[in-house]
């Protein structure tokens, strides 16, 4: 039988048996591709997220045991989001500010316990504001050189904390490179900079402004600065911009929907691309797979492979635990 034009081809050869299919396999993933998300909370607060199952906010002290499992199944790094209390909130979002914040315990206590994790912490104030945006709020608008001025003064707390990379999801003009100059002037030129520099506004965020209790924020206002889902010229200017302005990595978010845009960026530019499956991504896999639609495990690992086949260096999942004990079976 004679296929197009290559006589002699028979690529199911190479698909024959399971160590012929390993051996000839383009893209591998390993534990340390994944980074771990976790969700702090005060010891007050509820644990359960009912829109992500077998998610949990955690305490400080109850972060250290996760950390400790995640390093034991050869995850390298965790990234941290604080979930504060309505009555903590306010307009200016000040509690970012403050040097014993929620955060920047966490950050301390997994530092002082596991020195060798890699600690990544978002930089944005919705988690801290009583209307949840990521900006202050000004005259019904997120206003963008005040955003990154009090951006600044968060990325600072929060490298002085111990921090190893902060990762801007804000999505204001030019808070790469004044996030950079700040750190750079306080001796904290070792401090990495992750860009979410293609944030888009997605309806995929749902079950993760649940988890931070932050729901109720204008999503029409988000809109002001998060990218439309139609556009992927403005995401490649978008990030040649941060990486010009001092970025060492770059985060496309959401993730499967969007991996037209990292095989993109990954092609584009010379520096790691990092793909985060965001919460309704998570929520829809379990969803499906509590209802017996989907095999969760086999559907997790081909939606990871997924990642590296578009480019991604790595990957945010909340299923990275999951995820690494598969890949260590």
């Amino acid at each position: 039988m004679i296929v197009g034009d290559f006589p002699f081809a028979r690529p199911r050869r190479l698909r024959s048996s399971g160590w012929m299919r390993e051996m000839c396999q383009e893209h591998f993933l390993k534990p340390s591709h994944l980074i771990l998300p976790l969700f702090v909370r005060e010891k007050e607060m509820d644990g359960d997220i009912p829109s992500m199952p077998q998610i949990k906010r955690f305490t400080v002290p109850e972060l250290l045991p996760v950390v400790h499992e995640a390093l034991t199944l050869g995850i390298k790094s965790v990234a941290l989001f604080p979930v504060i209390a309505g009555d903590q909130r306010d307009a200016k979002g000040e509690g970012a500010f403050r040097e014993d914040n929620l955060i920047s315990r966490a950050i301390r206590a997994i530092k002082g316990s596991f020195p060798e994790i890699g600690v990544i912490a978002d930089v944005a104030l919705d988690p801290y504001t009583s209307h949840g945006q990521d900006g202050l709020l000004i005259h019904g608008r997120v206003p963008n050189d005040e955003t990154v001025e009090v951006l600044c003064a968060q990325a600072l707390l929060q490298a002085r904390a111990g921090c190893d990379i902060l990762a801007p999801s804000d999505m204001m003009d030019g808070r790469i490179m004044a996030i950079r100059k700040t750190l750079d002037d306080h001796g904290f030129d070792h401090v990495a900079l992750m860009s979410y520099g293609a944030k888009y506004a997605s309806s995929f965020y749902g079950p993760f402004r649940d988890a931070l209790k932050t729901d109720g924020a204008d999503k029409n206002l988000k809109k002001t600065y998060q990218m439309n889902p139609g556009n992927i010229k403005e995401a490649l200017k978008e990030i040649a911009m941060d990486i010009r302005e001092g970025a060492d990595m770059v985060m496309v978010k959401p993730g499967l929907p969007y991996l037209d845009v990292i095989s993109k960026a990954a092609q584009t530019f010379h520096v790691p691309i990092f793909a985060y499956q965001v919460s309704g991504e998570y929520a829809m896999l379990k969803a499906a797979s509590n209802n017996g639609w989907l095999d969760f495990d086999s559907c997790l690992m081909e939606s990871l492979l997924c990642f590296k086949r578009a480019g991604a260096q790595g990957i945010f999942t909340y299923a990275a635990l999951h995820g690494a004990k598969i890949l260590n079976a």
